[in-house]
């Protein structure tokens, strides 16, 4: 296998780990075909929230890699992808800049927002700004003391749909409740697959993850019962306006990935096949969000 890229571009898109980015894009996509559904799709306010969601993640992504060198949780010798910093190919004192650039662009992104929905659009913003910094930095870091997947849950679940919904419709109404908790239980599973194969050098820096406080059987559990979840909400959605085939083909089909996802953790024994897993985990979510999108569109 040949060795990763190093030109500057590469690094810094490595950086940005492209295999979360589907938890930014999806919640975004399953609102805005919602709002299109209930006939308040607002394309401007659609692209500023995928925007904003883009930044944050990256953003949070950039303070992990600052935050989990400075902590010692990612080493040059650690096994998964490359960490910029951890592996000498950016500063740590440039990875900082851009944390704090990347997440003011978001706030800059953000701000037209409050044109569609007010002032509680910024108290959302600013909370998920704190929160992304808070995931590894800051005196209580969520990820460190088992609170990342809850942050997760709720900023790439329920926070992202109930925005996105709100800001073009004005509303909430019980189906973002439901469309959020699927996404954010499937964006969950990324963080769980990640943890679960960090979780012996996790355990040393003293990062203590679900996985690292209830065990590897405690992470395979909540990685199944996301799947389970997610159909749930599938079927929760479909059931009175779907086309029953189209339904019934939409339940069958994720439910046949969930269970192949399962097995494949349970029965993972190397690093390479977690990496391959978070590959095929982020995936999952966006195609998961992109059926749900045609049915709300379509059904």
């Amino acid at each position: 296998m040949s060795a990763p890229s190093t030109t500057r571009f590469s690094v810094w898109l490595e950086a940005t780990r492209p295999r979360t980015l589907p938890a930014a894009v999806a919640p975004v996509v399953v609102a805005s075909a919602l709002a299109w559904r209930d006939g308040g799709f607002n394309a401007p306010a659609s692209i500023l929230c995928l925007a904003f969601a883009l930044l944050i993640q990256i953003g949070t992504n950039f303070a992990n890699d600052y935050y989990d060198f400075i902590k010692g949780a990612d080493t040059a010798a650690r096994i998964g992808p490359r960490r910029a910093v951890a592996a000498g190919l950016i500063a740590p004192a440039t990875m900082k800049r851009a944390m704090v650039g990347v997440f003011i662009a978001a706030f800059l992104t953000g701000l037209p927002l409050l044109a569609f929905g007010g002032w509680p659009l910024l108290v959302i913003g600013l909370a998920s700004i704190a929160c992304g910094y808070a995931y590894t930095g800051g005196p209580y870091p969520l990820g460190y003391n088992g609170l990342g997947d809850v942050f997760v849950f709720i900023f790439f679940g329920l926070v992202a749909v109930g925005a996105t919904y709100f800001v073009q419709t004005e509303v909430l109404t019980p189906d973002v409740w439901l469309i959020g908790t699927g996404i954010g239980a499937l964006a969950a599973n990324i963080l769980v697959v990640n943890n679960y194969r960090d979780v012996e050098t996790d355990a040393r820096a003293g990062k203590r993850t679900l996985v690292v406080r209830w065990g590897r059987r405690f992470a395979r559990g909540q990685f199944g019962a996301a799947h389970v979840i997610a159909v749930a909400v599938l079927l929760a959605i479909g059931v009175d306006d779907w086309d029953p085939l189209v339904l019934g083909g939409a339940v069958a089909l994720c439910s046949a990935v969930g269970w192949l996802q399962a097995r494949r953790l349970a029965r993972a024994s190397t690093p390479e096949e977690l990496i391959r897993l978070l590959g095929a985990t982020g995936l999952y979510l966006a195609g998961y969000a992109l059926i749900l999108a045609i049915g709300l569109l379509w059904g």
